[in-house]
């Protein structure tokens, strides 16, 4: 059976909790608590030397450490529902639109949480190693992500979804990031943001997006 490295809380296992849901992969799940710095201990340090979840253990013991990683192989192995594109346009729309969702709006709030928040004094970086806060940094991140998110607003102007072909993982990544941004305070104004609203109501009708 594969088994899920998970923190219900974090943005991160939520994408690949999200992923294997919608590509209908069962799988067992272990808690990390964060909160108690699980990930720092010994024993997560053997399966995942990074300090971060998710990962994700195969059948066979491999360990896979990242998102990245993770949805490389979802998408190998399972490849319907197709969540990275089908044709090569779309494989390239898909790939640089999720990649500026993460750079643009989870590193955004991250640098905000992580630089401000007095319970990650020196875990401004996520891993194994301790890294002083910037305080000048979060609002740095604030910034940021009221800029990503008109980005997204403008991107979605009179589209059902992030990517030409359809659902993809771009959606997954920004859904998980627009919520995400509620841990400092900020979300998709009414006025300004009634394209990503918009969206955003119609994701939360798949099923997975409540994971």
């Amino acid at each position: 059976m594969i088994t899920l490295y998970d923190f219900a809380q974090a943005p991160s296992p939520r994408r690949a909790r999200i992923l294997l849901a919608e590509k209908g992969v069962a799988h067992e799940t272990v808690p990390i608590d964060l909160r108690s710095a699980e990930q720092l201990g010994a024993a997560y340090r053997a399966i995942n030397p990074l300090c971060t979840v998710p990962a994700l253990r195969l059948e066979d013991g491999l360990v896979l450490t990242d998102n990245a990683a993770i949805t490389a192989y979802a998408e190998a192995r399972w490849p319907e529902p197709a969540l990275l594109g089908r044709t090569p346009a779309a494989k390239a729309e898909i790939a640089s639109w999720n990649w500026r969702i993460e750079f643009e709006g989870l590193l955004a709030v991250a640098e905000a949480l992580r630089n401000s928040a007095p319970a990650m004094k020196n875990r401004a970086l996520a891993g194994p190693f301790d890294y002083a806060q910037i305080p000048e940094l979060a609002q740095r991140g604030l910034d940021r992500l009221q800029h990503f998110l008109d980005t997204l607003d403008a991107r979605l102007a009179g589209r059902e979804t992030i990517a030409d072909e359809g659902f993809s993982i771009a959606d997954i990544t920004a859904v998980v990031a627009v919520d995400f941004a509620r841990v400092v305070r900020v979300k998709p104004d009414p006025a300004k943001h009634p394209e990503l609203l918009r969206w955003r109501a119609a994701m939360a009708g798949r099923p997975a997006m409540a994971l």
